[in-house]
């Protein structure tokens, strides 16, 4: 953290974790994405993760499965495309942290 930033801390209470590591459990991200985007030190996460697994008798925060396949469904073609797929096709993926994957079919 910058100086900057250590003046704008918020400080959360064991409720406002508890809300926080449940929105992380939904949200897909990797711990050093997700605590980027909520303003939140990766050290204090794990911290208040640790605390709240021991306060609840060892019971696990959910963590999102990292591998998670996500269906974007099928290219439609038209139906009188002919089968080898002659058209041309340019695909941009975001994956952000400023990746992208870009595919070219000519």
């Amino acid at each position: 953290m910058t100086g900057r930033d250590k003046s704008k801390r918020i400080r959360r209470g064991d409720t406002q974790w508890r809300a926080l590591l449940s929105r992380f459990s939904t949200s897909g991200l990797s711990v050093a994405a997700f605590c980027d985007r909520e303003a939140v030190s990766t050290a204090s996460f794990y911290r208040w993760r640790g605390l709240i697994e021991q306060y609840d008798g060892g019971k696990v925060v959910a963590v999102p499965n990292q591998s998670a396949f996500v269906d974007l469904g099928a290219l439609n073609t038209p139906p009188s495309a002919p089968i080898s797929f002659a058209a041309p096709l340019d695909l941009r993926l975001d994956l952000g942290g400023g990746l992208s994957l870009h595919l070219v079919r000519h």
